[in-house]
C-alpha cells in the first residue's frame, strides 16, 4: 500500500505527462504482479463498490480522533474532501504495515462488505492504526469507491507499453474489459497484459479498443476538411456505443465503458446469433419503438438499463435496436487497418449476404444509413433537423481513415459535429465544494429558474429578500425552482471569482452544501431534457454545463419553468439563446 500511495502522490503532484508515465513505469517494473494488477485496475478507472457506509466512516474517525461531530463537520467544510479530512484528524498510527496493495484490497477492504457495523468499525480502527496519512487517504477513497487520479487510460497503456516493450496498440487491445467488475485483477491478468507478443491468448469474446471521434465546433468547409465527397456522413445517434462480438458460437455485447452488457439486451443477443462466425461490429444500441421511423429518447433506454430485472413488460415498453456502422472483423480477420470506405462496403455486403435471414422493418438490428449531401452548406442545413429526427448531429468519417484506438488522429479522423446545445439562463442557489485540486473551492452548483416570469425587478428582489429571511416559498407565489446541477464549463479564474461570491452570500449550511442568496445568473447548455416526476421542476436535463456567467442579465430576466416546458413539448430543435464560440466560454 505504501508503494502505491507514493505513486499516487507523484501522479497527483505532477502535471507533466512524461513524469506521470515515468512514475507508473517505475511502479509497474518494481511492484509484485498482484499489486501491479490492482494498480492498473484503479488507475484505468476501475472502482470497487462502496463497502462501508459514509456515516460509519465518519463515526469511526471521530471516535478514533476523540472529536465531536460538529468539529469533524467544520474540518470537512474547510477541507472539502471526506478522505482528506479523515486522514488529517486521525492521530499518528501506532504501527506500520508493509503489506502490498493486493493484500489490502483482497484481505482487508473487500471483506468489509456484509459485516456488521460493529465489526466494520473494529477493522477500520485496526487499519487506521497501520497506515500513515497518505495510506489512510487512499484507503478511504477505495472503501468509498471514490478513487480518482489525474491520469487517463491512454497514459496507463503508454506506461505498460514502455515497461514491457510492446506496441501501445497491443496493450490497448489486451486492456479491453480489464476494469469490468466481474473479473478480479490478479497476477496472471497483469502478466497477460505485459507478456511478449504470442505469449498470451485473448478470450473469444474479447472486443477491440473503441475508436473515438473529435468534437467539431465550427461548420466544415472545403478549405478546412476538403470536399464533402471525401467523407462518410452518418447521423450521430444518442444511445449506448457498443461492439458486438460473434465468435465461438456465442455473442458478446460490450459497451464503450468496457462493460459486458449482453444480458441487458437478450433480444439483441438472440438476433445477432445470425451473424457469421468471426464477426465484430461497432455501432449503437438505441431504444426504438415499433412503427417509429426514428429512435426513442435516451431516457427510455436509460430507464431500461436502470432496472435490475428485465421483465416481459420492461422489454415490451423499451424495445431496443442495434444500428451497425462499422465492420472491425470478418471471418476472423482484423479489418481495422483497411480504409473506412472499404470497411463500409464490406459491412453493406455482409448484411446483404443471401445466407443471412432477411431483416424485417422492425428488426432488432440494422445498418446505419449513409447521408447523401451535395456540399457542406447542404450538410449544415440538414444538420438543423437533427433533434427533430431524434439524433444529436452528424458523424464525419474520412473515407481513407483506418479504425484507430482511442481518440487519435494517427490512423485517420472521425469528427462528431453535434447540434448546438439547448440553453437557458438560470440562477445559482446552492453550492458544494469540488474534488481533487478543486476541493477547497465551491465548484459544484445547483441552478433554478423562475416559477413564472417576475413582473419586474422589484418582485424578483422581494423573493430574494424572503429567501434571505429564511421565509418558506409560497406555493402560489413567485419562487425559484431548482432544476439542474453543473460543475464544468468555467475557467479556474471564474471558479475562484464565483467561490468568493458564494462565501460572501452563504445563508445556510447543510453538511457540505451551502445555500446562497440568489445573485448570479449563468447560461447553462445541455443536450436535451425529459419529463421526470422525480424532480420538483418536472424535468431532467442531460449533460448540463455552464457556458458563461451572465453579468449582463439581471435576476428577473432569468428563464422560467415555461421555457423548459416549451422545449419539452417541442422537437427541441434550437437553442433559446445565442451560444458563444468556444474561445469565449
Amino acid at each position: 500500500m505504501r508503494r502505491f500511495a507514493d505513486l499516487f502522490q507523484q501522479l497527483d503532484a505532477s502535471t507533466a505527462t512524461t513524469a506521470k508515465v515515468a512514475a507508473m513505469v517505475d511502479y509497474f517494473t518494481q511492484a509484485p504482479p498482484e499489486d501491479a494488477a490492482w494498480a492498473v485496475y484503479f488507475l484505468a478507472g476501475g472502482k470497487p463498490r462502496q463497502v462501508v457506509p459514509t456515516a460509519l466512516l465518519r463515526q469511526t474517525a471521530c471516535a478514533v480522533a476523540g472529536i465531536d461531530d460538529w468539529l469533524f463537520d467544520e474540518c470537512y467544510q474547510a477541507v472539502g474532501d471526506l478522505a482528506e479530512t479523515i486522514a488529517h484528524v486521525l492521530p499518528p498510527a501506532a504501527g506500520r504495515s508493509d503489506a502490498g496493495l493486493a493484500h489490502w484490497v483482497e484481505q482487508r477492504l473487500l471483506p468489509l462488505k456484509g459485516l456488521s457495523p460493529q465489526e466494520q468499525a473494529a477493522r477500520l480502527r485496526t487499519a487506521f492504526d497501520e497506515l500513515d496519512a497518505q495510506g489512510r487517504f487512499l484507503l478511504v477513497k477505495l472503501i468509498g469507491g471514490g478513487f480518482r487520479v489525474g491520469v487517463s487510460k491512454l497514459l496507463v497503456q503508454r506506461a505498460l507499453a514502455e515497461c514491457s516493450g510492446l506496441d501501445p496498440k497491443a496493450v490497448a487491445q489486451r486492456m479491453m474489459g480489464y476494469t469490468d467488475a466481474r473479473h478480479t485483477p490478479s497476477a496472471q491478468r497483469f502478466q497477460a497484459l505485459v507478456a511478449q507478443d504470442g505469449a498470451t491468448t485473448l478470450d473469444a469474446g474479447h472486443p477491440y479498443p473503441f475508436f473515438l471521434a473529435h468534437a467539431l465546433s465550427q461548420a466544415p468547409t472545403d478549405a478546412t476538411l476538403g470536399p464533402v465527397t471525401d467523407w462518410l456522413v452518418e447521423w450521430k445517434y444518442d444511445g449506448i456505443r457498443a461492439q458486438v462480438v460473434r465468435r465461438a458460437g456465442q455473442v458478446w455485447i460490450w459497451s464503450r465503458g468496457e462493460e459486458l452488457v449482453t444480458e441487458r439486451f437478450p433480444e439483441l443477443e438472440a438476433a445477432l446469433r445470425g451473424l457469421p462466425e468471426g464477426t465484430v461490429l461497432d455501432g449503437e444500441v438505441l431504444a426504438w419503438l415499433p412503427g417509429q421511423d426514428q429512435p426513442a429518447p435516451f431516457a427510455l433506454l436509460q430507464q431500461r438499463i436502470a432496472r435490475k430485472q428485465l421483465t416481459k413488460k420492461v422489454l415490451a415498453q423499451a424495445p431496443v435496436r442495434f444500428v451497425a456502422y462499422d465492420l472491425l472483423e470478418q471471418d476472423g480477420v482484423d479489418l481495422r487497418g483497411l480504409p473506412q470506405q472499404v470497411r463500409r462496403e464490406r459491412l453493406c455486403a455482409l448484411l446483404a449476404r443471401p445466407e443471412l435471414p432477411a431483416l424485417p422493418e422492425a428488426a432488432p438490428w440494422t445498418l446505419s444509413p449513409e447521408v447523401a449531401v451535395a456540399d457542406w452548406a447542404a450538410c449544415a442545413v440538414l444538420r438543423e433537423s437533427a433533434r427533430g429526427r431524434g439524433v444529436e448531429g452528424f458523424m464525419l468519417k474520412h473515407r481513407s481513415a483506418h479504425y484507430g484506438s482511442g481518440r487519435t488522429k494517427a490512423d485517420g479522423t472521425w469528427w462528431k459535429w453535434k447540434v448546438d446545445p439547448l440553453t437557458v439562463d438560470a440562477v445559482l442557489i446552492y453550492a458544494q465544494a469540488g474534488h481533487g485540486r478543486r476541493a477547497s473551492l465551491y465548484t459544484d452548483y445547483t441552478f433554478a429558474v423562475w416559477s413564472r416570469p417576475p413582473a419586474d425587478a422589484a418582485e424578483a428582489a422581494a423573493v430574494v429578500e424572503a429567501i434571505r429571511r429564511r421565509e418558506p416559498a409560497q406555493p402560489e407565489g413567485l419562487q425559484l425552482v431548482a432544476f439542474a446541477k453543473a460543475y464544468s464549463g468555467l475557467s479556474d479564474a471564474e471558479f475562484a471569482r464565483v467561490d468568493k461570491v458564494i462565501r460572501a452570500t452563504t445563508l445556510e449550511k447543510f453538511g457540505p452544501v451551502r445555500s446562497v442568496a440568489p445573485s448570479l445568473v449563468f447560461e447553462l447548455g445541455f443536450e436535451g431534457l425529459n419529463a421526470s416526476p422525480r424532480y420538483k421542476s418536472g424535468v431532467a436535463v442531460r449533460f448540463p454545463r455552464m457556458l458563461r456567467i451572465r453579468d449582463d442579465k439581471p435576476l428577473h430576466e432569468a428563464d422560467t419553468l415555461q421555457t423548459l416546458r416549451t422545449m419539452l413539448a417541442g422537437p427541441q430543435v434550437a437553442a433559446v439563446h445565442p451560444v458563444p464560440q468556444p474561445s469565449a466560454v
